[in-house]
């Protein structure tokens, strides 16, 4: 089952919860809210989505819904093959999912974006991949010192306990100490906790630097491996579970909204 989280922003405080979990599994989308979703309505005021009216209730499909497809460049576009080459993902494995997992699916017309959950890869490890976040806010030489990142270079995460935006921050790190930018905000908890474990065992490599004219959001793609715990459980507080179990039913209608 491949799994991906559904985040918010508040476009008044820039405060993110999660709030859906969009899930394939044998042929069939789901997507549920999450508990997240409470939140955010409690402290920002957020409205359900317009797809998906009702908190409390298991969307089904068996295509992609709306919401999720319409963050997808459609293959025939000339720049389809471009794209693809910046999410460095491999040929015939570029499935929707995929695709949105590693792109992040944001749009300027909105405040949602997607990210994926991790799952053990082959050798029973932690992995991820993840563009660098906040490099707007970087100085020159710092988008200097990115120009001249190559593949495979090992990067250092550094805890930000004293921002005042967010305590679980994390930037990224050269052996010579540049800051490159940060950790995307929904893996900095996790990232923390297997950092707390063995620090050792966390990895960031540069895995691909898409040079201008590539969007500035899809400048520094990184790859980062640690080990996976037998207790250990991605996105294991509140906000990620979902608000009613989506348990598959015989009797489920399928929907598209």
């Amino acid at each position: 089952m491949k799994t991906l989280f559904l985040a918010w922003q508040d476009p008044i405080t820039r405060s993110w919860f999660p709030i859906g979990r969009l899930t394939f599994d044998q042929g069939e989308y789901r997507f549920v809210y999450t508990y997240g979703a409470i939140e955010a309505q409690a402290k920002c005021g957020f409205q359900p989505l317009l797809s998906f009216p009702s908190l409390n209730k298991v969307y089904t499909s068996v295509e992609l819904f709306p919401l999720f497809s319409n963050r997808l460049i459609r293959r025939s576009r000339p720049e389809y093959q471009d794209f693809v080459q910046w999410l460095n993902i491999p040929q015939h494995e570029d499935d929707p999912i995929a695709i949105l997992a590693r792109s992040g699916g944001s749009k300027v017309t909105d405040h949602l974006e997607v990210f994926p959950c991790p799952e053990p890869d082959e050798n029973g490890l932690y992995h991820i991949h993840f563009f660098v976040h906040g490099l707007r806010h970087l100085p020159h030489y710092a988008s200097e010192r990115i120009n001249h990142t190559k593949p495979g270079e090992l990067l250092w995460l550094s805890h930000e306990i004293q921002n005042p935006y967010d305590s679980n921050a994390l930037t990224l790190n050269t052996e010579d100490h540049h800051i490159l930018g940060y950790c995307p905000r929904y893996l900095a908890a996790d990232a923390l906790k297997l950092l707390q474990r063995d620090p050792a065992l966390v990895h960031v490599h540069v895995e691909r630097l898409n040079p201008a004219p590539t969007p500035l959001q899809f400048s520094l793609l990184c790859n980062m491996t640690a080990k996976w715990y037998e207790d250990f459980r991605p996105f294991s507080s509140n906000s990620y579970q979902a608000i009613v179990m989506d348990v598959p039913s015989p009797n489920a209608t399928a929907t598209s909204n």
